[in-house]
């Protein structure tokens, strides 16, 4: 069984013992964070129905935040002298799925 989930203004595709990268999430490790369902798939059955969705939750636990890999802002302007140099890390958190309840 596996579900797609948004976290974080995206969709990620997860199974029970799955552990991913979602953006940074305000609680500390060893809590549980809950995440909405996008879409569950149950071996040959598929459920995108959203009155069976708005029961279904995904039970996660918080393992570590961590930061992303560096990425450069350059600016710049021809003939003028104009340069600018920026770096930023995106915070990510990253969950291991604990639970899906059923669609039942």
């Amino acid at each position: 069984m596996y579900a797609i989930v948004r976290a974080g203004g995206r969709q990620h595709k997860v199974a029970i013992g799955d552990v991913l990268e979602i953006d940074r999430v305000d609680v500390k490790p060893g809590d549980s964070v809950e995440l909405s369902t996008i879409l569950l798939v149950d071996g040959e059955a598929v459920t995108s129905d959203p009155w069976v969705l708005a029961g279904v939750k995904v039970h996660a636990e918080v393992v570590d935040h961590t930061k992303g890999e560096k990425i450069v802002i350059l600016r710049y302007k021809n003939k003028t002298g104009y340069r600018r140099r920026q770096g930023h890390r995106q915070r990510h958190t990253a969950v291991r799925i604990t639970s899906i309840d059923s669609a039942k």
